[in-house]
């Protein structure tokens, strides 16, 4: 038996619109089955779901709409696609070896112009402006960049991952995580501006340590008495 092949156009894996009534179709069908073989647990809200002939209504207008999928390779791998991520995620606007200059209200950072090769360019601002960009990657209060929901959620994670390592065989570890080494403002100070200050101010060799902290001495003189 041989089968012959359709050629097409370089770089063309298959129509958008061919793939989202595809995945559509076998999304829909995976929750119906995850469903009748008893899979899924309905809670508060949507106990109700628990019916079957509910769940195929709460299903139906799913099955009506244009599902979208975006189909795109990734950059280079997996990795480079958490690594760019990440950088969204874990820092703010601009990194500090990027900043080339702070001086006479002016800064001056680095940036990569993708639209000339990605070379890589010195821009000057002033300083007020230069605070404005930063703040505007800045979220606003109430705002969470990362959110984390089931079973990594905040409030039942430990419980909830002893549950999932439970579920998939994995021995329980007895030895508690060992508390990270805090760290006070000192060394925030001196890994963002390369200032140490534990160092003396005075001869820049020794280094400053709390010996004692002194409470402050009630005041020996008399108290002041209003004669008028």
């Amino acid at each position: 038996m041989a089968a012959a092949g359709v050629a097409c156009r370089p770089g063309f894996f298959l129509p958008v619109a061919v793939l989202s009534r595809l995945f559509r179709r076998l999304f829909l069908e995976g929750l119906q089955r995850a469903f009748d073989a008893g899979e899924l647990r309905f809670f508060s809200s949507l106990e109700w779901l628990h019916d079957p002939v509910a769940f195929r209504r709460y299903l139906d207008p799913a099955r009506q709409v244009n599902w979208v999928v975006y189909a795109k390779p990734p950059f280079a791998g997996a990795e480079r696609v958490l690594e760019y991520v990440g950088r969204y995620t874990h820092r703010v606007a601009i990194t500090n070896n990027r900043i080339v200059d702070i001086e006479d209200g002016k800064v001056r950072f680095r940036w990569k112009d993708y639209r000339n090769e990605n070379r890589q360019k010195v821009m000057t601002l002033d300083a007020g402006e230069f605070i404005r960009r930063f703040l505007v990657h800045v979220l606003p209060d109430g705002f969470q960049r990362i959110r984390y929901y089931g079973f990594m959620g905040n409030r039942y994670r430990k419980q909830k991952l002893a549950r999932c390592r439970e579920l998939l065989g994995m021995r329980q570890s007895d030895t508690p995580a060992k508390p990270k080494e805090g760290r006070d403002y000192r060394d925030k100070v001196e890994e963002l501006t390369g200032v140490s200050l534990r160092e003396c101010p005075f001869c820049r060799q020794g280094q400053m340590a709390c010996i004692e902290v002194l409470a402050p001495v009630a005041s020996q003189d008399p108290p002041f008495l209003d004669t008028s």
